[in-house]
């Protein structure tokens, strides 16, 4: 039975791939100037502007609501498509358990039908990474159980580290510990982050200077990726193309075959980590049996 691949935008998905591989994109809210708006077609979006406006202005953000998730979904369950939906991490939003009571909702005019939910534990390209290799089992005819299987298994292995440049923006949204957030303003730290395995943000290591901060993600990719001639690795960044290319130069330097995808943070994700955020996102080795 034929299957459609659902996630939501905090995947910060490449309009291009959204088009190519036929993707339900299912839009997070963020909200200023007492205004709602959503994000799918990250080329229409002024992430420059947009970065430089939240560094005075308050932006809320908000799940998706149930009827967002029936609404995209019933038309392939009318159709007699199933559905994989691949989620944000639970560690960080509620749009997992919300895409849960979704389908348990809509399940009961489909009994018929499937909708496979899978948290990801991961964000923004991280999330995508899941949702390309869900593409790929699909392609290589995959069932839809095999192909939340093989993601379900593979997902622990995905590693996500990122550096910001002004902690508190993580601290207001509650994604990280208020001491943490003030201790690294106060010593002009530049931290690295990492989401954990349930898919939290922990702050890993501190270093000094927005340089050392970038060698270090690059130094934990030389030491950690797994296979740079197979895998697509992804890059995202909240206005600061410079420290992208850097970084892209640098991996090619290394490994001239990796495959590279690049986008600015989409506006949900992104008002949370702030501006000048870089986060590098690839499959890491396993560890070695013992």
């Amino acid at each position: 039975m034929s299957f459609v691949i659902s996630t939501d935008s905090g995947s910060n998905m490449p309009i291009e791939l959204i088009k190519e591989n036929n993707l339900v994109v299912i839009p997070l809210t963020y909200r200023y100037d007492d205004m709602d708006h959503t994000t799918v077609d990250l080329s229409q979006f002024d992430g420059d502007a947009f970065y430089e406006m939240i560094k005075t202005k308050d932006v809320t953000t908000s799940t998706v609501n149930l009827q967002q998730f029936i609404d995209a979904w019933e038309p392939y369950l009318e159709q007699g498509i199933d559905i994989l939906h691949i989620s944000m991490s639970s560690g960080i939003s509620s749009t997992y358990q919300s895409s849960n009571m979704a389908a348990d909702m809509i399940k009961e005019d489909y009994p018929d039908r499937k909708i496979i939910t899978v948290d990801t534990y991961a964000a923004s390209l991280a999330e995508a990474l899941n949702v390309l290799d869900a593409c790929k089992y699909k392609e290589e005819g995959l069932t839809i159980e095999e192909a939340a299987n093989k993601l379900e298994k593979r997902k622990s292995s995905m590693r996500q580290i990122f550096t910001v440049d002004d902690l508190m923006f993580l601290k207001k949204g509650g994604r990280l510990s208020t001491a943490s957030a003030i201790i690294g303003t106060m010593l002009s730290i530049k931290p690295i982050l990492v989401g954990n395995e349930i898919g939290q943000i922990v702050l890993e290591t501190k270093e000094r200077g927005r340089k050392a901060a970038l060698k270090a993600v690059l130094a934990d990719y030389v030491k950690n990726v797994a296979d740079p001639a197979k895998d697509i690795i992804g890059i995202a960044h909240s206005a600061c193309i410079k420290d992208v290319q850097w970084l892209i130069d640098e991996i090619h330097k290394i490994n001239p075959m990796q495959k590279v995808i690049t986008e600015i943070y989409e506006p949900v994700t992104g008002s949370h980590v702030g501006p000048q955020t870089l986060a590098l996102f690839y499959w890491k080795k396993e560890p070695a049996m013992a």
